[in-house]
């Protein structure tokens, strides 16, 4: 149906399936080591995985860790309220929901925010590695141009990042505005949202249980980033935090 001289449909169903591949490996990274791990301490990571999961952060998303749990430390200080970088009630639904990637980059850009809310993070010799965060986005979109081809690739590589900023905008905006609430705070859990965000629509627990490094409360709770970290538990790569039994 798609096919031109340029591509076929099935080379165009494949990039897209790597696309959607890439983008929860993006997510897994994103909520097993930037959220649980580094912004709240809720696990420790064995030091090969940490430095796989920063790689893969500095190459699928340009994120730079410290920044991220600044901005989501802050988040936490002022939930839904004056001084939240990116909450709906405070800037508007619509205004997270499309635009939480420029909140977010406002936010990560404040040295003050930096400084006040990561006193405990300190920069380390990968730090220094992956400083250079728009190389890793320019390393994998040739990488993906190398697979598919330049047209192809392009496509592949804007398709990863819009549904990357998707999905974590949903977050922040999705997730304070729609869904069912089991604890009274302004925080939502989506369940399918959870599904593709390796279980970071389960916001309504976080919100409760910060601490913890599982989100899911109920069994038909899906999150997958705890079940990656209790597989890395079970071989002696992650340790929870003792937080983690509420519920068990």
């Amino acid at each position: 149906m798609f096919d031109s001289l340029l591509f076929s449909t099935r080379e165009l169903v494949v990039a897209m399936v790597c696309v959607f591949c890439t983008v929860q490996i993006a997510t897994l990274c994103t909520t097993v080591y930037l959220h649980r791990a580094l912004s709240h301490r809720a696990v420790a990571l064995a030091a090969p995985v940490e430095v796989a999961m920063r790689a893969l952060i500095w190459l699928l998303t340009g994120i730079a860790p410290r920044e991220w749990a600044a901005v989501h430390r802050k988040h936490h200080k002022f939930s839904d309220a004056e001084g939240d970088p990116h909450s709906p009630y405070v800037h508007g639904f619509w205004q997270i929901q499309l635009l939480n990637y420029f909140y977010y980059r406002r936010e990560a850009a404040n040295p003050e925010t930096v400084a006040r809310f990561t006193r405990d993070i300190v920069d380390d010799r990968w730090d220094r590695v992956f400083s250079h965060t728009w190389a890793g986005l320019l390393l994998f979109a040739g990488i993906l141009v190398v697979a598919f081809g330049p047209l192809l690739g392009a496509i592949a590589f804007a398709a990863h990042v819009l549904l990357y900023v998707f999905l974590n905008s949903s977050i922040n905006g999705a997730a304070h505005w729609i869904g069912y609430q089991r604890f009274a705070n302004s925080a939502r859990n989506m369940w399918f949202l959870a599904l593709l965000t390796s279980g970071e629509g389960l916001h309504n627990n976080h919100h409760e249980f910060p601490g913890s490094s599982r989100f899911a409360q109920r069994w038909w709770e899906i999150d997958p980033g705890w079940y990656t970290i209790a597989l890395l538990r079970s071989v002696g790569l992650a340790q929870p935090a003792p937080s983690v039994a509420i519920g068990e």
